[in-house]
């Protein structure tokens, strides 16, 4: 049953980066290329029906977490407190910079809401990215200091960063050089996939810019890929080790090329959702290849004296699991219906849409 809660675990949160992202994306576009009015409604008209829906991902992917495997949660919640706290606040000035925009037509207030919503999107895909960069770095479990732990074997607290900004560093932070290359990519991919979406989306007439948008960026993207793959090992000595052991895993590896490379095509695509599609393969294969390379390992520990915790050493009761199973078909098949709906109501074009408008 550990198994089966950790695919649905990571599965939601692949749900969440692929819906959420394009939020974070358009959000990022928002900021960098829309120039005129025009430009900035067709984007919140693109995102303005689905951003608050595609949020719920996260919060049930939390409550999937806090069931199946609390001691991760407790482990995460601790250590990540302050990060935690700098994501729930850039959550919510993304959302009130959309809905608090249109309240007063003056420019000043405008272009207030206008940087928030565009600054929180940046900074949270930068945020995002540089959470997976500590989840495959790992983190130093139980406190070690001189080869004693001062805390228990599952507890850690990470500031920011650390003077030396290194991820091999004894106290390590949050961010060091490895954790922000990984913020970065997810900076580029977001914002390709943002830009997919507006593609997709709508008429305006920042979409043929926006093609040679994902098609330079994609050359950035690839470049960082390529630095990520080559200094995984500084890391990790043996990164491949699950790939090379369990040779159908690459199938991952290969949904990640496939989107990447798609997106080189990007501007001779006739239908506009084509672009979505190959950017949805890229996150979905990266997410999926990163959680694969280090299992079964949830978070790793960088000291020697405390143990990784696993998935099967931070999952819950087997009866609670069990139980468990019951309820999520039932969430499950309501939460399907909901987006039925949803994507069927708004399908097509969002131009005429007028989100925040008042």
């Amino acid at each position: 049953m550990e198994l089966f809660w950790y695919i649905v675990l990571m599965t939601m949160l692949a749900v969440y980066v692929i819906l959420d992202g394009y939020d974070f994306g358009a959000g990022i576009i928002h900021l960098f290329f829309s120039k005129t009015e025009k430009d900035k409604k067709a984007i919140t008209n693109a995102i303005g029906p689905f951003w608050d829906a595609n949020e719920v991902w996260l919060i049930a992917s939390g409550g999937v977490l806090f069931f199946a495997f609390p001691t991760l949660y407790a482990s995460s919640f601790s250590g990540f407190y302050l990060p935690l706290m700098m994501i729930l606040w850039l959550l919510i000035f993304r959302a009130i910079g959309l809905e608090l925009r249109g309240q007063v037509h003056n420019k000043m207030w405008e272009a207030i809401w206008d940087k928030a919503f565009g600054i929180s999107s940046l900074l949270l895909a930068l945020f995002f990215g540089v959470a997976l960069g500590n989840i495959v770095r790992g983190v130093n479990l139980g406190g070690v200091v001189d080869g004693v732990s001062t805390h228990e074997a599952h507890y850690f607290f990470l500031p920011l960063w650390n003077p030396s900004f290194s991820p091999h560093s004894e106290e390590l932070g949050v961010i060091d050089w490895f954790t922000l290359l990984l913020g970065i990519i997810s900076v580029v991919a977001l914002t390709i996939h943002g830009a997919n979406w507006i593609i997709y989306k709508t008429n305006s007439d920042l979409n043929e810019k926006l093609k040679k948008v994902v098609f330079y960026l994609n050359f950035v993207l690839l470049a960082l890929v390529i630095i990520s793959i080559a200094i995984w090992h500084i890391i990790d000595p043996e990164p491949f080790r699950n790939f090379i052991t369990d040779p159908w895993l690459a199938i991952f590896p290969i949904i990640t090329l496939t989107g990447l490379f798609g997106l080189f095509k990007v501007k001779s695509f006739k239908k506009h959702g084509v672009g979505f599609v190959y950017s949805s393969l890229f996150l979905f294969g990266g997410l999926t290849s990163t959680v694969a390379s280090i299992f079964p390992k949830v978070l790793p520990s960088t000291n020697n004296i405390n143990p990784d915790l696993t998935l099967y050493n931070v999952a819950a009761h087997e009866y609670g699991l069990n139980v468990g199973v019951y309820w999520f078909v039932i969430a499950a098949v309501l939460v399907a219906a909901y987006m039925f709906i949803q994507y069927k109501v708004f399908n097509g074009k969002m131009d005429d849409v007028g989100y925040g408008e008042h």
